[in-house]
């Protein structure tokens, strides 16, 4: 035997999603946006209103009910996956060593952004240092040596303006180099020797880590302007036969555990700007009274 069930709804109508009672259809309302429940619909039975959309009709109420497998997707994050890549220059050591700092050279970076949220990053740099101090009693000489630092970052405004970032990280360095000390001037007052001494060359090989702080904003185009203050401190190091180094390539002196960047960035799109604002809960919640307009 076959029930025809067959009533006119009006245009305000048709616009509400009710749910007077308490079953399996509209407990999947409730549930995670992001998991996909299926409408179990052996108590309903679909009709077509005015405009040839599928309805649910609950049996026992004769009220209209909501498959939540058709209610958009609330998206975690706001960005794709691989938003974009940057290469930067970090100008700092190479202007500070122009203004006179004994040690230091120039240091590049590698970023690659995920969601714009996390960021990890790849450091290659060159350092030297040649440092005498002011009573000139001996000189500490590095050559040129490479050092390394991997690393991510974090950025707090994830679903924010990509243009503007804040963020935190955490760097692992290491580098392996050479220094010595020459012309030491020991201070013996008793037989005035003040024949100079010279160290032997000595190889090292230095890692540390650096808690990091800084603001990524854009200046024009592609092009980006970056500051970071980072906290540093030695995780190991070899060869100690004749004391401590004093300059480390990518660290700095030993004397300051507080360092800064100042870098320019390059960053290529990776895929194009999600434009569409996810939907708040808020916004979501009132999908079960108000339903999206039918498309024309």
């Amino acid at each position: 035997m076959t029930v025809a069930v067959s009533f006119e709804i009006s245009g305000q109508d048709r616009r509400r999603r009710i749910n007077p009672v308490k079953n399996e259809s509209t407990v999947t309302q409730a549930r995670n946006e992001i998991k996909r429940d299926t409408l179990d619909k052996s108590s309903l039975v679909h009709m077509h209103d005015a405009n040839g959309n599928v309805i649910y009709i609950d049996t026992v109420t004769g009220k209209e009910v909501v498959d939540s497998t058709l209610i958009p997707v609330v998206p975690k994050m706001e960005f794709p996956l691989f938003h974009s890549a940057s290469i930067g220059v970090d100008l700092w050591s190479p202007v500070m060593r122009a203004f006179g700092t004994s040690y230091g050279l120039i240091g590049f970076s590698a970023q690659l952004n995920l969601h714009n949220r996390y960021i990890p990053t790849f450091e290659i740099g060159l350092g030297s240092a040649n440092y005498a101090p002011e009573d000139n009693n001996y000189v500490y000489k590095s050559p040129m040596s490479i050092y390394f630092k991997l690393g991510a970052d974090y950025n707090v405004f994830f679903n924010s303006n990509p243009d503007y970032m804040f963020y935190a990280g955490l760097r692992y360095g290491f580098s392996p180099f050479k220094w010595q000390v020459t012309d030491v001037v020991p201070s013996d007052n008793y037989w005035q020797n003040n024949q100079p001494i010279d160290f032997p060359s000595q190889s090292s090989f230095t890692g540390y880590f650096e808690l990091l702080a800084g603001v990524k904003v854009k200046i024009y185009g592609n092009i980006s302007m970056g500051w970071s203050v980072r906290y540093h401190q030695i995780l190991h190091q070899s060869n100690k036969k004749y004391g401590e180094p004093w300059y480390v390539p990518g660290y700095g002196s030993r004397g300051s555990a507080i360092t800064a960047t100042f870098s320019v960035f390059y960053s290529l799109p990776l895929d194009k700007y999600n434009k569409k604002r996810p939907l708040t809960k808020a916004s979501l919640a009132k999908v079960n009274d108000i339903a999206p307009e039918p498309e024309k």
